[in-house]
C-alpha cells in the first residue's frame, strides 16, 4: 500500500467519530427543548425508571396542566402518582398502576385519580404493551398475542384490541392488539457515547422497543458519558442506537431510587434499591397534604438533579452502592436474625407459603414441567420454597421472572422477586417479550405460572385490576394475564375470605381457563378433569385436634359459593420448625409473612 493511500484511510479512520454531532445537553435543556403539552410519553425502556427526567419534567410543568398521556409498563408513588397529584396527565396506559417495591399494593393517589374521574387509566400487560411498540416500532398495524382474550380488558379495550381470522386456518381466529406510537420516550441508561448510542441496564424489562416506536425519538439519561471506544467494547450491552436518541443527559443515580446493577463491568459502578426513600413516598401518598409536603421536598424544591443528589446526600449514596455487592444479604440477615423465631407459631400467610410450596412441587413432578414463574407476594416466597426442595432432590426446574430473569436462584432477605442481587444467579438475562411470549407462552413451553390474587372465582378467574364498577382501584394485571394465558398450567395463592373467594368475580384480570389450581391458608381447591369449577380436595386443620367435619365447615363458611367437596381429602400439616426458619429467611421484615398474633393459628 503506497503512503498516499495510507495517509488517506488514516485521516479518515481517525475522524470517523468527530465528525458525528453531540447530543450531550443538560436535563432541564432538553426537557424544555423536546417536551412540550399533550405529548404521549413512553417509559420503561429497560428495567430502570427514568426518575431524573419525570422530575425535571414535573418541575417545568407544574401548574401548567399539560395533559400528558404517560405509556409504560409499571409505576407508582414517585413517578405515576407524582404526574396525578399534580394534574400533569390526562391519562395512563399501563400494565400497573401501583405501588411494587418492597410489596405490592394500591397507591391512594391512583386510586383516588381513578374513582373521581380525574384521571383515565387504560389496563394492559405487561406483555401486550410491549408487542404494541413492537408493532409500532416495525410499522406494522398490529401484532398477534396468546393474552387479554376472556378477560375483562377485551371487553374495556375493544378499540385497540380484536379478534381476527386466521389467514392461514379459517376455522381458527387470533388475537391481536393495535400498534402504539408515541410521541417521545425517555429512558435512564447505564453509559452513553456523545452521538446517543445507549447501553442499558439489565434485565432489559420493556427492552428498548418504545423508544423504537416513539415519533420524535428518545430523551436519555445516563450515569455517564463515555467515548465511542467504550460503546464499541460493550456493543452487545448496547439497547438504543443513535439515530433516535434526541438528547443525552448526565444524571447519575438517575434511575434512583430503584436500582441498577454493573454485571460485572469494571467501570460501571451500580446501587441498590433505597426501600426507605420509597416507603416514605407511598407513606405520603396517603393524604394530600404529606404528598404535597414530599413534592416540594424532593421535586420542586430541587432546581436541578444535582440539588436533589446533594439532598441525598453522599452517605445515603454510598450506602445504596454497597447494597448492590452480591453478598450484602449476608450482613443483612445477621442484622435481623434475631426476627426469625418469633412469632413462635405459624401465621396464615406462614401456612399459605408452606401448603403452596408442596403443591407445587406435586405437580410440577407429576407434569414433569420446567419453568415456573411465580407473581410477587405469598405467591412468589411459595415457588421459592418449591424451588429450593425440588433442586436438592436433583429436579431440574428453572425460575423465569418476567422482566428478564431465566434460571436465578433466589437470595435470601429481601422478597421482592425482582431483587438485583438475584442477577448474577441468573443463567440468561433477557426482556418481557423473551420470558413472557417465548418461554412461558411458546410452543416448546413446558411451564407452570404461580400466581397471586386479590380476588378468585368458582372457575379460577382472577381479579388484581378493581373491586366492582364503582369500589376501589387495585394494581392491574402487570404479567398476570400473560402467564395465565399462555403457560401449560397456573396456580393461584391467596388467603383465604368471604370477600375475596367469590361466585363471580367483577373484574376478570386473569382468566380461569389454565388455572387448575387453587391454594389458601385454609384448602386446596382444583379442578376436576373436563370441570371448570373448583372444589375442596385438601385440607390444613381448623387447629390442633380439630375434625375433618369441622374444619371443612370453616372453610366453606369462608368460601362466597357452594363449594363442592371431594370425597377424599388430602390432610396437609402445619410446616415445622425448620421450614418456618426457611420461609422466614427470604423475608425477615415479613412484608408478605405478616405478624398479627390474632390472626395465628392456635
Amino acid at each position: 500500500m503506497n503512503a498516499h493511500v495510507k495517509q488517506f484511510l488514516h485521516d479518515k479512520l481517525s475522524f470517523q467519530d468527530c465528525l458525528l454531532p453531540g447530543k450531550v445537553m443538560n436535563l432541564s435543556e432538553a426537557v424544555k427543548k423536546f417536551i412540550q403539552p399533550g405529548m404521549s410519553i413512553q417509559f420503561g425502556n429497560g428495567m430502570t425508571t427514568p426518575t431524573a427526567i419525570f422530575f425535571e419534567i414535573a418541575r417545568q410543568f407544574w401548574g401548567k396542566n399539560p395533559g400528558f398521556t404517560l405509556v409504560g409498563i409499571s409505576g407508582g408513588a414517585y413517578n405515576l402518582a407524582l404526574f396525578a397529584h399534580g394534574k400533569l396527565c390526562k391519562k395512563i396506559i399501563s400494565a400497573f398502576n401501583g405501588d411494587g417495591y418492597p410489596f405490592p399494593g394500591p397507591n391512594p393517589i391512583l386510586s383516588r385519580a381513578y374513582s373521581d374521574g380525574s384521571i383515565q387509566i387504560e389496563n394492559w400487560t405487561q406483555l401486550t404493551i410491549v408487542l404494541r411498540f413492537i408493532a409500532g416500532a416495525m410499522g406494522v398495524p398490529f401484532f398477534p398475542t396468546k393474552s387479554i382474550g376472556g378477560s375483562s380488558m377485551e371487553i374495556f379495550n375493544k378499540d385497540t384490541f380484536a379478534r381476527i381470522p386466521n389467514p392461514f386456518a379459517h376455522d381458527e381466529s387470533a388475537n391481536v392488539v393495535r400498534a402504539y406510537n408515541p410521541d417521545i420516550a425517555i429512558a435512564h441508561g447505564w453509559a452513553a457515547d456523545a452521538d446517543g448510542n445507549t447501553i442499558m441496564s439489565v434485565p432489559h424489562s420493556g427492552n428498548h422497543f418504545g423508544a423504537l416506536a416513539a415519533k420524535n425519538g428518545v430523551i436519555v439519561t445516563v450515569e455517564k458519558i463515555v467515548d465511542a471506544d467504550f460503546i464499541r467494547r460493550h456493543a452487545h450491552m448496547t439497547r438504543l442506537p443513535g439515530y433516535i436518541v434526541k438528547a443525552v443527559c448526565p444524571a447519575p443515580m438517575g434511575g434512583f431510587p430503584m436500582g441498577i446493577h454493573a454485571l460485572g463491568v469494571d467501570e460501571l459502578e451500580g446501587y441498590g434499591e433505597d426501600e426507605e426513600w420509597i416507603m416514605e413516598a407511598r407513606k405520603a401518598s396517603r393524604s394530600f397534604e404529606a404528598y404535597q409536603a414530599w413534592t416540594d421536598k424532593w421535586v420542586l424544591g430541587c432546581k436541578t438533579h444535582d440539588d436533589f443528589l446533594n439532598l441525598l446526600g453522599q452517605k445515603r449514596i454510598w450506602h445504596l452502592k454497597g447494597k448492590i455487592q452480591n453478598d450484602s444479604w449476608m450482613s443483612e440477615l445477621t442484622e435481623m436474625s434475631g426476627r426469625l423465631a418469633s412469632p413462635e407459631k405459624p401465621t396464615p400467610a406462614e401456612i399459605l407459603v408452606s401448603m403452596a410450596a408442596r403443591k407445587i412441587e406435586e405437580i410440577i413432578r407429576t407434569k414433569n414441567y420446567r419453568l415456573a414463574l411465580c407473581g410477587i407476594g405469598v405467591s412468589n416466597l411459595a415457588a421459592w420454597v418449591a424451588y429450593y426442595n425440588l433442586r436438592r432432590q436433583g429436579y431440574p426446574l428453572e425460575l423465569v421472572a418476567e422482566i428478564g430473569y431465566y434460571g436465578y436462584s433466589p437470595q435470601p432477605a429481601d422478597p421482592y422477586v425482582f431483587n438485583l442481587r438475584n442477577i448474577p444467579s441468573c443463567r440468561m438475562i433477557s426482556d418481557i417479550f423473551t420470558s413472557l411470549a417465548i418461554f412461558m407462552s411458546g410452543a416448546q413451553t413446558s411451564s407452570v405460572g404461580i400466581l397471586g390474587a386479590a380476588q378468585v372465582d368458582k372457575f379460577g378467574n382472577v381479579n388484581t385490576t378493581k373491586i366492582s364498577d364503582v369500589g376501589p382501584y387495585l394494581v392491574g394485571s402487570g404479567g398476570a394475564n400473560d402467564v395465565a394465558s399462555g403457560a401449560s398450567e397456573t396456580i393461584v395463592t391467596l388467603e383465604q375470605s368471604k370477600d375475596r373467594f367469590l361466585e363471580q368475580v367483577d373484574y376478570i384480570t386473569s382468566p380461569g381457563v389454565r388455572v387448575s389450581t387453587v391454594v389458601s391458608q385454609r384448602g386446596i381447591f382444583e379442578k376436576e378433569i373436563g370441570r371448570n369449577e373448583l372444589m375442596l380436595t385438601g385440607y390444613v386443620p381448623l387447629r390442633a385436634g380439630a375434625s375433618e367435619e369441622e374444619s371443612v365447615r370453616n372453610i366453606k363458611e369462608m368460601c362466597g359459593w357452594k363449594l363442592k367437596i371431594k370425597d377424599k381429602l388430602q390432610v396437609f400439616s402445619l410446616p415445622d420448625e425448620e421450614e418456618i426458619l426457611f420461609i422466614r429467611c427470604f423475608d425477615p421484615k415479613r412484608y408478605f409473612l405478616g405478624s398479627d398474633e390474632s390472626q395465628r393459628i392456635k
